[in-house]
């Protein structure tokens, strides 16, 4: 059995980088939830260019949410 990757660390010292990171993280993190179709996806910033991506019970499928802590 293989374990699904359900979160994603990104830290990024530039805008673009940011960007970027954060579009790929979140497109391969949609896929796995469609295989499921029971998770949303949450992206924290942890503090400035440290950010997680992660597959939440606690946002409605289909959703992506964004905190900053």
């Amino acid at each position: 059995m293989t374990a699904l990757l359900d979160s994603i660390d990104i830290h990024v010292t530039s805008r673009r980088v940011l960007d970027e990171r954060l579009n790929e993280a979140v497109n391969t993190l949609q896929e796995l939830a469609m295989l499921t179709g029971d998770h949303g996806i949450l992206v924290v910033r942890n503090r400035p260019g440290h950010y997680t991506a992660a597959l939440s019970d606690q946002v409605p499928f289909g959703m992506t949410h964004e905190v900053v802590r």
